[in-house]
């Protein structure tokens, strides 16, 4: 199995370049944001990235999490020590506040270094993911008393956090979770039920964990308007930040999954003693609303795990090709496989997919950072609706490549990526969990074609496309090559379709809930492809336009080539299912036997 390392020079080119740094460090918080600073942090993480998390990512797949019979988890061999040096150089609080101890540093460069903790080792960042989303609750929504007490500690990574949302009979319908939580005299609540899928729900790695927890109170209605969110510690905590007793909390078994084996997936019970002690974040009712502060945050985040296991899939399926030899070269020498034209198609849908995903969840972060920081209140609110666009074209779509590109990366291997010690298949069943993960990619698209195209007649759409076909217009300028304006033509057709496409569904799906259904999934993926195909063409223009001649610029054009030859042209057959979908084809046939 081949060893990681980080494609630096893509974020490099991405920041710096085709998004432009300048479009977050002119905002005020990022004022000391140097693109000297964004470099070194780069070049840090790729060393944690490839140096100490990489290496165990084969050991955690083959060891796997454990319960053992004292009711503790044990994470495998290495992870311990490699999660203290994680917090040793401040990762989790990259993008958090100096007040809360973090590094104050945009969101766009931690989407990046996240990026990298994803390829070396999805099982293992996983935790400090989840961590990040509770921060980001807490932060919006917790008292000032819960910030005080929690949120430092989890900056710094000394505790982690999690989500507690579903339950064995819920699934995906929160309205269903059946959690109780019961108010005692001193203010707080006694917290009974069971959660499934607890990812880090129990481990060893640090002296506490912080569980964000769905459940009801007694008097609450039904529905998700019942739910409240509550902080429910491994441990019990003192108002200084002092461990106490344990909490009646506890993991009462591990799933078994396809993949991720390392990351503890843990069935969790709550109140086995009489009711875990529980504190209310927010209202009482606005459960919902607080978690999805968090679950947006972690849709981006694993929108990045598909791009970041497409990229190890690549480099690994990369590694084997040149040195696997088969075949014949024209001189009759043995040729590596990589000489092979379909090889070299596979690889090249790898690696063109997977930079087009990175631009578009880097672009997504970094309307993130305006809509958190612009000074001018449209300005936020506008950046605020195109991330809110864009979060469920990142998640769904890059998730899919992630299957799709972990899949070709064993289809190079051949035979030997069937086999589990070369590791090909490892990414391949790590990758296969993400499209389910934080809500399943037909929600993501059910959610895009509803809450983010149809409640605003695809207003935030619209001013996106616009903008596109601005670029398109700078591009077949005179002053671009012919490389540039044939890109520029092959976008603006995917542009005109995207356009008609959104005529369709405003016209068919606004009153009709099954239309939008059968609709969602092909519009979301024409959407990210065409979104992706936009971003590709400023990076073409941008690499084509520059005066130095290297390596890394000529391939990046070879790339973009592709995606507008090869991947662009998808999107038509996204328009096409759209346009042809008819009413007879959403009802299910009748058994043939």
């Amino acid at each position: 199995m081949t060893d990681f390392t980080p494609p630096i020079q893509d974020f490099r080119f991405l920041i710096h370049d085709v998004i432009g740094l300048d479009t977050v460090v002119n905002l005020p918080a990022f004022a000391e944001v140097s693109p000297d600073l964004v470099d070194a942090i780069l070049e840090e993480a790729s060393k944690l990235a490839s140096s100490v998390l990489a290496p165990l990512n084969r050991i955690g797949d083959q060891e796997g999490a454990k319960l053992l019979d004292d009711g503790t988890v044990r994470t495998p061999t290495g992870w311990k020590e490699a999660y203290a040096q994680f917090c040793e150089g401040g990762w989790q609080g990259i993008s958090a506040t100096e007040a809360e101890g973090g590094m104050g540093l945009p969101i766009l460069l931690g989407a990046a270094v996240a990026e990298m903790w994803h390829a070396s080792n999805m099982a293992f960042a996983l935790c400090p993911m989840l961590t990040a989303g509770a921060i980001e609750a807490l932060t919006i929504h917790g008292s000032d008393q819960q910030r005080a007490l929690y949120l430092s500690r989890m900056v710094s990574g000394e505790w982690t956090g999690t989500m507690n949302l579903t339950e064995p009979q819920a699934g995906s319908d929160l309205s269903k979770v059946r959690s109780l939580a019961v108010p005692k005299n001193d203010g707080t609540y006694a917290i009974t039920g069971q959660k499934i899928f607890i990812t880090y729900g129990d481990h060893e790695m640090t002296e506490n964990i912080v569980h964000l927890v769905l459940a009801r109170t007694p008097d609450a209605p039904d529905g998700v308007k019942g739910i409240s969110l509550f902080i429910v510690p491994k441990f019990l905590v003192s108002e200084t930040g002092e461990i106490g007793p344990r909490n009646d909390v506890s993991c009462v078994s591990l799933e078994h999954k396809l993949g991720i084996h390392a990351s503890p997936t843990a069935v969790l019970s709550f109140g086995d003693q009489g009711g875990a002690t529980g504190h209310l974040v927010g209202e009482k009712g606005k459960g919902l609303a607080c978690m999805f502060t968090m679950m947006n945050n972690a849709r981006l985040a694993v929108g990045q795990q598909g791009v970041a296991i497409s990229e190890r899939a690549y480099q690994q399926a990369l590694d084997y090709s040149q040195q696997r030899k088969q075949g014949k070269t024209h001189t009759g020498d043995d040729a590596p496989i990589i000489m092979h034209g379909d090889v070299q198609r596979m690889l090249m849908r790898m690696r063109s997919s997977t930079e087009a995903a990175r631009a578009l969840s880097l672009y997504a972060a970094a309307q993130l950072d305006l809509a958190h920081h612009q000074p001018d209140e449209n300005q936020r609110a506008a950046a605020q609706a195109r991330a809110d666009l864009l979060i469920p074209l990142v998640k769904a779509w890059s998730t899919d490549l992630g299957v799709e590109n972990a899949s070709l990366g064993v289809q190079v291997h051949g035979g030997m990526g069937f086999i589990e010690e070369t590791g090909a298949a490892q990414h391949l069943r790590d990758a296969r969990i993400a499209p389910i993960y934080e809500g399943t990619n037909g929600i993501q698209a059910i959610d895009f074609i509803g809450r983010k195209v149809l409640r605003d007649r695809a207003s935030a759409l619209n001013i996106l496309i616009t903008e596109a076909r601005d670029t398109v217009k700078t591009a077949n300028s005179g002053d671009q090559n012919g490389t540039v304006q044939t890109a520029a033509q092959q976008v603006q057709n995917a542009l005109e379709q995207l356009s008609e496409s959104t005529d369709i569904v405003l016209d068919r799906c606004s009153s009709d809930a099954a239309m939008a259904q059968a609709l969602a999934s092909p519009y979301l993926r024409q959407a990210a492809l065409c979104v992706s195909g936009w971003l590709m063409l400023r990076a073409l223009m941008t690499a084509s336009s520059s005066p130095e001649a290297t390596d890394f610029l000529s391939g990046k054009v070879k790339s973009c080539q592709f995606f507008f030859s090869q991947l662009l042209p998808e999107a038509a057959f996204m328009a096409a299912q759209i346009a042809n979908c008819s009413e007879s084809e959403l009802h299910e046939p009748q058994p043939l036997f």
